[in-house]
């Protein structure tokens, strides 16, 4: 977190011109209504060149050319890694992605401070990702407020019962569990099936990391998971869209809300 907290500090210099860029930033799509959609398990199809755990992924992708093609394959919503040191990301991708798409767009990166939602909404995203492990119960709080107050909504992040436990008592509207071992980089999926029983009120429910073809959603969606989150498969894929559309739309129950 030390390069992310570097970074913010350079942020705060900008802090005008982040606030001055809200009022040509293109209105907010519903990208918790986009991945919630009765009777199907959403797919977010996710763009990204590299990541720390996998190394070099996709690092020739062409953005809207991506994009174009999980959009025409059925994808409910785009995830956007906008992080340059560790996964070769930046918000010119997010630009670019978001003018070449009509579904809503979430800018996956490290967000620690206000300023970092603020950059999002000015830069097109219609959602932020909040990962509950690296914030504060307060943070947590005051960025999903936040988010809302700029008509967003926020991805929150957990990897077991305890952020589990956070992140709903912070009302977050939108749970996403991580299926990796952040000590081990390894994937389970028992982790969602596990946590998803624990899941009070009506939160949209997300799983992401290790789901790899229909079948893996399709067991997902036997336990109520609303969207999926898909990242490496698609894109080490020959055809990123036509994996994309193998994933979309499989059926779900309908989870029973505590």
């Amino acid at each position: 977190m030390s390069t992310k907290r570097a970074e913010l500090r350079a942020l705060q210099d900008r802090a005008p011109e982040l606030e001055a860029a809200l009022e040509q930033a293109p209105e907010v799509r519903d990208f918790r209504a986009a991945i919630s959609v009765p009777g199907t398990v959403s797919l977010i199809a996710e763009c990204k060149r590299q990541s720390p755990g996998a190394g070099p992924i996709r690092p020739a992708l062409e953005p809207a050319e991506l994009t174009r093609s999980y959009e025409n394959s059925g994808a409910a919503a785009l995830s956007v890694l906008t992080d340059q040191e560790y996964f070769g990301g930046s918000n010119l991708d997010l630009v670019e992605i978001r003018g070449a798409t009509a579904i809503p767009v979430l800018r996956k990166d490290f967000t620690l401070d206000s300023l970092h939602v603020i950059e999002a909404r000015g830069v097109g995203a219609d959602a932020v990702l909040l990962i509950v492990r690296i914030l504060s119960d307060d943070a947590l709080r005051g960025l999903l407020r936040h988010a809302e107050a700029l008509g967003m909504h926020a991805l929150v992040e957990t990897h077991d019962a305890y952020d589990l436990e956070r992140a709903m008592a912070a009302g977050a509207k939108i749970i996403g569990i991580n299926n990796r071992d952040l000590a081990t980089f390894t994937t389970d999926l028992e982790m969602t099936l596990r946590l998803v029983e624990q899941i009070t009120g009506d939160a949209v429910v997300v799983s992401e990391s290790g789901i790899r073809d229909a079948a893996d959603v399709a067991r997902l969606g036997q336990v109520g998971v609303d969207a999926v989150l898909v990242g490496e498969t698609l894109l080490r894929a020959a055809d990123p869209g036509a994996a994309a559309a193998e994933l979309s739309r499989v059926a779900r129950v309908e989870r029973v809300h505590a």
